[in-house]
């Protein structure tokens, strides 16, 4: 039987890593540009990998919620597709999955 407290419980941690993440990476965001022309070049390229790794982690806070509201449904777990268990290692390495491993990999 899957223990769905175990799992709400890595996912509000992985939830909290997130939110951390996402005030570091506005904090620099905003932090001022310096006015050489060569720092302010690679400041917008350190810029657009901050704003890369903002979305991907806006994605998986995304996912991460829906896997919360099949835990409170009973549903996680459960693939989505063929309707079968989600493995407990699975489950472990990608928090969110909605789809077993074979189901996954034929997609």
């Amino acid at each position: 039987m899957l223990d769905h407290s175990h799992y709400a419980g890595l996912i509000k941690a992985r939830l909290q890593e997130l939110d951390a993440r996402m005030h570091e990476v506005d904090h620099e965001l905003g932090t001022p540009k310096s006015p050489d022309m060569d720092d302010q070049s690679i400041d917008l390229e350190d810029d657009e990998v901050l704003e890369g790794i903002g979305i991907a982690a806006q994605k998986e806070i995304a996912l991460l919620r829906l896997a919360m509201e099949r835990i409170k449904n009973g549903s996680y777990g459960v693939c989505k597709k063929c309707g079968g268990p989600i493995s407990d290692a699975r489950l472990t390495a990608v928090l969110y999955t909605p789809l077993c491993k074979n189901c996954a990999a034929n997609r």
